[in-house]
């Protein structure tokens, strides 16, 4: 096992470097006694006396001038694979990520986001891709560098990290009575509702809201992603749920009004995952980062002034009175 001590590739690079017990020490920080002992065990584990007395000096062997250079070149590679890395230059990068983004997320996030990559490093490519690789081990081998979106079944050893927390709103066409009049429980839950769902499931907090207020509602069909439902919604009568801070400039481009749903409902964490293997690469961190900022800005962009407090007499529930 003392062949497989590395420590001595570093002194047999100093004692050949200096051809000196005594300097070799000065340079390690340690003692000429030490030193000698370690030039010993060099010799053991080498069978090469490698430095021999000249008169007062100590001139290397012939093996040890073979090594000379072979050693340097490890010991500098090894001091290179153990320095910390310094930050990433965006502008150097060249790298492609594979980002798998839910839909209601790359609608607001795709613009921005690749704006500020093409401005801040040129040499890398994004690849979105389907919802389909969500609840997969795609994170795990590596077919997807960064998940964003509601993070809520990764595996055990999957890195999150929390961005914004949005809140549901209920969007429909301009002229729809739940946005021309009051909107209250009844007048809510009596609508022609669409439900977005990627496994086709009607069945979600909103009517468990309602039915504590004894109602329940009609979901007339459901879709698959927020964008298939915004523009079912556009040409309809239907309603349709949708995150307000992440659908803040896709409603007016649409034609599309927003209305707050009269109900208490979950909050809409938004987050990143990724494998904890990727947690300390320097351009894997530089895209979360710029994923995590451009998510907060669009957050606060887009987030209204809080609301007025309820009167005590009345039941606020997201802005709305709940009748």
């Amino acid at each position: 096992m003392e062949a497989l001590d590395m420590n001595l590739l570093v002194a047999l690079d100093a004692l050949l470097e200096t051809n000196s017990v005594t300097r070799a020490a000065e340079r390690l920080d340690t003692s000429a006694p030490a030193m000698s002992r370690t030039l010993a065990r060099l010799r053991r584990v080498l069978g090469d006396p490698l430095l021999v007395r000249e008169g007062r000096n100590l001139v290397p062997t012939p093996r040890a001038l073979e090594l000379r250079h072979e050693v340097g070149v490890l010991v500098e590679q090894g001091r290179t694979l153990l320095t910390p890395r310094a930050a990433v230059d965006p502008s150097a990068l060249k790298r492609n990520f594979a980002v798998q983004a839910s839909d209601m997320v790359l609608t607001e996030l795709a613009a921005p986001l690749l704006a500020e990559v093409r401005a801040q490093a040129p040499g890398v490519a994004v690849r979105f891709l389907p919802e389909s690789f969500e609840g997969t081990a795609a994170l795990r081998d590596g077919r997807v560098d960064i998940e964003v979106g509601v993070i809520d079944h990764t595996d055990p050893e999957t890195a999150v990290r929390r961005v914004l927390g949005d809140r549901s709103i209920g969007v429909a066409a301009p002229d729809h009575p739940l946005i021309t009049e009051r909107v209250t429980v009844a007048a809510y839950a009596a609508a022609a509702h669409l439900s977005i769902s990627r496994t086709g499931r009607a069945h979600g907090p909103i009517d468990d809201r309602l039915a504590l207020h004894g109602r329940t509602r009609r979901v007339l069909a459901t879709v698959p992603n927020l964008t298939s439902a915004l523009f079912a919604v556009r040409a309809s009568d239907l309603i349709c749920p949708a995150p307000a801070l992440l659908s803040a400039s896709t409603l007016p481009a649409l034609g599309l009004c927003a209305f707050e749903i009269p109900l208490p409902l979950p909050e809409i964490a938004i987050g990143l995952a990724w494998h904890p293997r990727n947690t300390a690469d320097s351009g894997h961190r530089w895209l979360r980062d710029l994923i995590h900022d451009t998510l907060t800005r669009l957050g606060a962009a887009a987030r209204p002034p809080k609301s007025r407090r309820a009167k005590p007499n009345q039941e606020m529930v997201g802005g709305v009175e709940s009748r």
